[in-house]
């Protein structure tokens, strides 16, 4: 099957104050969160004027995505669409529709198997073209990059760099920290076609990142953004306590690397640059947080590659050994219960 246009899928967010409290109802509905919760949310929102970065991020990669195919020979018109705010996923494939487009591949703003970073953008897919009705283009999405070069390389060279900024004296006490967005227990072990899918990737990058950044240092794999309530399980430790044990163990000095993410969008400035920055001056931690990749040339070009490797023009770029597919098996991460609002 020819494709006829490239979508970028992302997780959307707010761009001005008055668009905070309706994008997290947006996010949790379904969810019982209450609105206690949701509010205690949007301060981290409001610290930053309102502003979410991840959608001017997602222009940006856009832009560069349009630039490297037009450079590269690759004739697809790019379009942008949000999960949860705009622009809507919807509003993107009625206007692809309107503009003659038939079949896209899409790409999604996360590297990892799992409900909510993978299956959930089938659904999303799928409830667009429901909306859009009769005409609306058939839309596949790429598969999983957490060990394309693209991917590794951009966040190795960020621990490089954010291991430049510390005390080289204190090398043999300093720890690499990967963090990922925490997830239900019980979601992680029905991640994938056998399970797990969510935390071995991760692990595989960290691996990845660590032995190309700097294999003489230990690292560990901790998680952040937990939402959930508290009497629901989620996967531990938070960075914050880990933190906490690293300095109880003599760690001096720390470089946290966001390797759950493509760019610094607000749950990386807020939780790292913000919370745990915090923690670490307490604890009396040098501390030092390795970007994303953004919109790092190697990063765009995965992409460009990703889409000649579906079109079966290049062959798949990989550096680990987990296996990936381009459509999800029919018991691949089931979607969480949904609650009634409270």
């Amino acid at each position: 099957m020819g494709y006829d246009a490239f979508l970028l899928m992302s997780f959307g967010g707010p761009e001005h104050r008055d668009d905070v409290m309706p994008f997290l109802r947006n996010v949790t509905r379904g969810r019982g969160v209450p609105e206690q919760r949701l509010a205690e949310v949007a301060e981290h929102y409001y610290h930053f004027g309102g502003v979410s970065p991840i959608n001017q991020q997602c222009r940006d990669l856009l832009a560069a995505i349009d630039a490297d195919f037009a450079a590269h020979g690759v004739g697809l018109p790019a379009y942008w669409g949000n999960r949860n705010w705009q622009p809507m996923l919807a509003d993107t494939v009625a206007r692809m529709r309107d503009d003659g487009v038939t079949s896209a591949l899409g790409f999604a703003t996360s590297a990892y198997g799992g409900y909510s970073s993978c299956r959930q953008y089938w659904e999303d897919i799928a409830a667009a073209r429901a909306h859009v009705g009769p005409g609306a283009p058939r839309i596949a999405k790429l598969r999983h990059f957490h060990d394309h070069p693209g991917f590794v390389a951009p966040h190795a060279d960020a621990v490089r760099a954010a291991l430049a900024g510390l005390d080289p004296a204190r090398r043999a006490s300093t720890r690499l920290v990967f963090t990922a967005h925490s997830i239900p227990v019980t979601m992680a072990a029905t991640a994938g076609p056998d399970g797990n899918r969510y935390t071995a990737q991760l692990h595989e990058t960290a691996a990845l990142v660590h032995a190309a950044a700097a294999p003489d240092l230990s690292w560990d794999l901790v998680w952040q953004s937990r939402s959930g309530p508290p009497q629901v399980p989620w996967l531990e430790p938070d960075v914050n306590d880990h933190l906490r044990e690293l300095a109880d163990k003599g760690i001096t000095d720390v470089v946290v690397s966001p390797i759950g993410f493509v760019s610094d969008h607000l749950e990386v400035v807020w939780d790292l640059d913000n919370e745990a920055a915090a923690t670490a001056r307490e604890l009396g931690l040098g501390y030092a947080r390795a970007a994303t990749p953004g919109t790092d040339p190697r990063f765009v070009a995965m992409v460009r590659e990703l889409v000649l490797e579906r079109t079966a023009q290049v062959t798949p770029a990989r550096l680990g050994t987990l296996p990936v597919w381009d459509v999800c098996p029919e018991n691949c991460c089931p979607p969480p219960p949904r609650r009634g609002a409270s």
